[in-house]
């Protein structure tokens, strides 16, 4: 879920500078905004439980 907010985000940055738009936060902001979106995202916040995971390849494998 994560890496979905941090998709849009980088879309809207890249949007506003292609309008050389201003909104009152700089582009750099929603960058690192977008790249901290993506480091949640690979440390495993905001993603499906690993027991979970665990438990349904183990009734998978059966």
């Amino acid at each position: 879920m994560l890496a979905i907010v941090a998709a849009i985000v980088f879309a809207i940055a890249f949007l506003l500078d292609l309008l050389n738009a201003n909104i009152g936060i700089g582009l750099t902001a929603l960058i690192a905004l977008g790249l901290c979106l993506l480091a949640l995202h690979q440390a495993g916040i905001g993603t499906a439980s690993v027991g979970s995971y665990r438990g349904n390849w183990r009734r998978a494998r059966r």
